[in-house]
């Protein structure tokens, strides 16, 4: 299929589902909670002696630096593939 009308078929489909979710915050929280503990976790691994306030706050710049590398990488993306079409 044409990589065009995949992309516009998903984005139907995504758009169609949300319109038949009244709350989406319930409906995502649980991917929600299981991000927040994998944060936690993973800041109770680098400071395993750090109070339950100390690993909230690294959790939330572990959580931040995570989405701005996607953010970058997203970026770098859309620079790449506006240079080729470019070329």
């Amino acid at each position: 299929m044409d990589p065009e009308i995949r992309s516009l078929r998903a984005r139907l489909a995504a758009h169609a589902s949300w319109a038949n979710t009244t709350d989406p915050a319930s409906r995502t929280a649980k991917a929600r909670a299981a991000a927040d503990d994998r944060f936690a976790k993973q800041a109770r691994e680098m400071h395993p002696d750090a109070s339950e306030e100390q690993i909230a706050r690294v959790a939330a710049h572990l959580r931040k630096a995570h989405f701005s590398r996607m953010a970058l990488a997203s970026a770098v993306a859309r620079s790449r593939r506006s240079k080729s079409a470019a070329a």
